[in-house]
């Protein structure tokens, strides 16, 4: 499978029934008794490290944007390959009038030529093809539309270098198979390697199998 493929395999999950399940599935039962990273955690980051002038990639329901988002004037843009996932993320915080790009990540972005103070990513890696030296053309994408001095956050389940539980292990290798996750490269040295080729003050913390990370453009 080529990489374009791969890349729309990945995302071809998340029909509209699927979406009206991923909040409870996803973010309520296999954080928690999977992952055994609880929700709360990835949400704190959001809510501390979101700016008035934020992009959010990959954005599956719009959860976090529209729980830890407070109700004040600000630039909110979506990007997402699937059009379901940012059609209803885009409903769901519709006050804030966002602009909603669908496309690829790793293609160069244009997004109107304006940049962005905050980039959050979140359980989107995992889903991308190939190993983190591959995926880390994202990062260079998205560096290329945040200012200076701007900050990208987010999370990803890793599949290498962690201790999951029984079930989770199970799960994590039928997701692998199926091409909706492609992580069983994915450790933590090999994050770091990618975060820091692009950026500087990284920081990435480990819950369960799950990579919290945040670094600065400079």
């Amino acid at each position: 499978m080529n990489n374009q493929k791969a890349v729309v395999a990945g995302q071809a999950v998340y029909s509209k029934n699927v979406l009206s399940i991923y909040d409870l599935w996803v973010l309520g039962f296999s954080n928690h008794f999977l992952w055994k990273c609880p929700t709360r955690l990835i949400a704190k980051q959001f809510h501390h490290l979101a700016s008035t002038n934020h992009l959010d990639v990959g954005v599956g329901t719009g959860y976090y944007l529209k729980r830890y988002l407070s109700n004040i004037n600000r630039r909110l843009a979506l990007l997402d390959l699937n059009e379901n996932s940012l059609q209803a993320a885009g409903k769901a915080v519709r006050h804030f009038k966002p602009e909603l790009y669908q496309g690829d990540i790793f293609q160069t972005l244009g997004l109107n030529g304006k940049k962005f103070d905050s980039i959050s990513i979140n359980y989107l890696l995992h889903c991308l093809p190939g190993d983190m030296s591959d995926k880390s053309l994202v990062f260079s994408n998205l560096k290329a539309v945040l200012n200076d001095g701007g900050v990208l956050f987010g999370s990803t389940i890793l599949g290498k270098g962690i201790t999951a539980n029984y079930c989770a292990q199970k799960l994590m290798n039928l997701y692998n198979r199926k091409g909706i996750f492609s992580n069983q490269d994915d450790d933590l040295a090999s994050l770091e390697v990618a975060l820091n080729t692009h950026f500087s003050e990284v920081k990435i913390e480990v819950v369960g199998c799950v990579a919290i990370f945040s670094a600065i453009n400079r």
